[in-house]
């Protein structure tokens, strides 16, 4: 270019010798000055914009006046200009070409920069766009990376490799026909819940007898039923009440649901990203049309009780969130179906629990029927002992089932000392066990630091001032020991009374009751004795329920008459000889015949509460405390009777 301008500006013939040299320096700034356009603009397109400004052959003029005319042209990019200036102006208007050059040159590099910046800055975006394609469509074609695929495979090789079945699950009852001991409670059961119109429940009684194992398999009983409502997949969702925390914040309840907010709550990303919160279903909802067992409901939040009753009236579970939009139609459908229309939750609630009802929400226990489960017999435990080996395929010992009876009172404990046992012929046998010995299942129980769990056994023999008394821990009965000797005071009216305290405030009360008797029946004033009463095994009594048998320690203490060991009675008793009702018959009953005794005395008032179809014991109702003792005593009472009221003769047995 500068060759170009060069030579296009040079004067041939003889004029060129005559130029002064203030005209060859103007020439040679002209020439710079088309260098530098040409620099600026390119050669190409400097060409171009001189023949669109009508400049291209005053470029390639000899006259320095039209070349500065031309470069008037390019500078200003105006081919109006067609004044060719004379050599007196020509200094001054390459003046002003010179600056409107430099300002084009200004102005050329400050874009320069600004395009690099902005070429820049274009690039960044573009990578990074490029980036989120390619995590687009690895997010579509698979959410997975060489870590997450090298933990599934881990995951696939872990899932290859399975242990057989465990004993529990071997040994658990697979139908309601095996289930042992607990006949009234499975027919109750389904009763309620194989019908057209299931009712919600809660099963209370001792632990391993079986209520969570009822509780399944009479939902699989009543999915085969034509008129239940039940359908062939209906679910049976369980949950430990116990272990099942919540937020009251609402930020997290698995049992109702909860809604995951898009900003503090981690909704997923197309959900944040939107500003939508994401409710998340509960168990409630996943046992829609089937049931949810609530194993331990007793232990339950107390306040998440009361939310999950608004449910079973509902049938529903609300949502709510500061963050929904009714309006935004970026709202998914089934987000919106739920806010606005709650979730469905319409299943049967069966709850299991080892309190007392006095001890479950009130609110609960009048939507849901009760069902007791009794407490499993010795004959039970020898029972599921038995059926337990049949599945392991061994045989027992003579023993050795009536053995595991005396160690425990619930089948699954039982199952499992005799899973630990069948452990132990294998390993003495080196794999080839086919008997289960006594051996076996002493050592055992010896390594487990296990006690009988019956310590008071009947006799034949009767004995003086000892009673077998009844009391209630939980949903067992249990015997107690009562014992009294008597001797004569250092002086009249100089006696005393004396009993452990442990046994509680209502068992002093008994005693002081149990003294104004004596003295009515017997004539015989306690104040001339020191008497010394103990309930053997520092057992602490709730109730009154001991007072008849006080009575008769004490009766049999002082006159010395002896009192039946095979024979225990229970009843609270008034000051003028009656005996009045108390709780717990049924477990009483039980804890009696586990101990071995024949027959038991309870108040009249308490007949009605006796289980029918008893067997192997003779239950008495007594409404009068003479009449308890005749049944009781091994002798007549000797002296004056002072009741206000006559004896009554003895009741007859209500079982037996």
């Amino acid at each position: 270019m500068k060759g170009l301008f060069g030579r296009l500006g040079r004067r041939k013939g003889p004029a060129a010798k005559t130029r002064s040299p203030e005209e060859d320096q103007l020439q040679r700034q002209v020439t710079a000055l088309f260098n530098l356009l040409g620099s600026l603009y390119g050669p190409d397109r400097l060409v171009l914009k001189a023949s669109k400004l009508g400049a291209l052959s005053l470029i390639r003029s000899s006259s320095l006046g039209e070349r500065v005319l031309a470069l008037q042209r390019l500078v200003f990019e105006d081919p109006n200009i067609d004044v060719v200036p004379s050599d007196q102006d020509i200094p001054s208007l390459l003046n002003e070409v010179e600056e409107e050059i430099a300002d084009l040159l200004a102005r050329k590099t400050v874009e320069d920069k600004l395009e690099r910046k902005v070429s820049e800055k274009m690039q960044e975006r573009h990578e990074e766009y490029i980036q989120e394609i390619k995590l687009q469509i690895l997010k579509e074609d698979s959410p997975d990376n060489a870590q997450t695929l090298r933990k599934y495979a881990e995951l696939e090789k872990l899932e290859q490799r399975q242990l057989s079945r465990s004993a529990a699950e071997l040994l658990r009852p697979e139908r309601l026909e095996d289930v042992v001991g607990q006949d009234r409670a499975i027919k109750a059961l389904l009763t309620k819940l194989a019908s057209p119109y299931p009712q919600h429940v809660i099963l209370y009684g001792p632990p391993g007898v079986g209520k969570t194992t009822v509780a399944r398999l009479a939902l699989q009983y009543a999915r085969r039923l034509p008129h239940t409502p039940f359908d062939e997949d209906a679910p049976f969702v369980e949950v430990d009440g116990a272990t099942l925390r919540w937020d009251p914040r609402e930020v997290s309840n698995p049992l109702l649901g909860s809604v995951h907010d898009p900003i503090y709550q981690g909704a997923r990303r197309e959900m944040a990203d939107g500003g939508i919160p994401e409710p998340k279903l509960g168990l409630v909802t996943e046992a829609h049309g089937g049931v949810l067992f609530i194993d331990e409901i007793g232990e339950l939040d107390l306040l998440l009780q009361n939310k999950l009753l608004k449910v079973l009236e509902d049938k529903r579970v609300s949502f709510e969130s500061a963050y929904y939009d009714p309006d935004d139609p970026g709202v998914p459908k089934y987000i919106k179906h739920l806010f606005e229309k709650g979730a469905p939750a319409d299943f049967i609630l069966i709850g299991a629990t080892t309190c007392q009802p006095e001890e479950i929400n009130p609110a609960l226990r009048s939507r849901c029927a009760e069902i007791f489960f009794d407490p499993l017999t010795p004959k039970d435990i020898e029972r599921i002992a038995c059926e337990a080996a049949s599945r392991l395929e061994v045989e027992l010992e003579d023993g050795v089932a009536e053995l595991i009876a005396q160690y425990t009172v619930e089948g699954r404990k039982a199952t499992g000392l005799l899973a630990d046992a069948y452990g132990l012929a294998l390993f003495k046998s080196k794999g080839k066990a086919t008997t289960i010995g006594l051996g076996e299942i002493g050592e055992v129980i010896s390594s487990n630091r296990l006690s009988p769990y019956v310590k008071v056994k009947g006799s034949d023999e009767p004995e003086v001032g000892k009673v077998f008394g009844l009391a209630v821990s939980g949903f067992l009965g249990m015997v107690l020991e009562i014992e009294a000797v008597a001797f004569p005071a250092r002086g009249e009216g100089k006696g005393s009374i004396r009993f452990n305290e442990t046994a509680g405030s209502m068992t002093k009360d008994s005693v002081f009751n149990a003294a104004s008797l004596v003295r009515s029946l017997t004539g015989r004033d306690l104040a001339d004795y020191d008497m010394h009463i103990n309930v053997i095994g520092g057992a602490h009594i709730d109730g009154p329920s001991a007072g008849a048998a006080l009575v008769a320690a004490i009766v049999s203490a002082v006159q010395g008459i002896p009192v039946r060991q095979d024979t225990a009675v229970t009843g609270e008793i008034s000051i003028r000889g009656k005996m009045k009702g108390v709780g717990g018959i049924q477990e009483k009953i039980y804890g009696a015949r586990q101990a071995g005794l024949r027959k038991v005395i309870i108040p009249a008032e308490n007949a009605a509460d006796v289980p029918p179809g008893l067997r192997g014991i003779e239950v008495v109702a007594a409404s009068r405390v003479d009449e308890m003792l005749g049944h009781l005593l091994a002798g007549p009472l000797k002296g004056k009777r002072t009741l206000q009221e006559p004896l009554a003769p003895p009741r007859r047995a209500i079982g037996g």
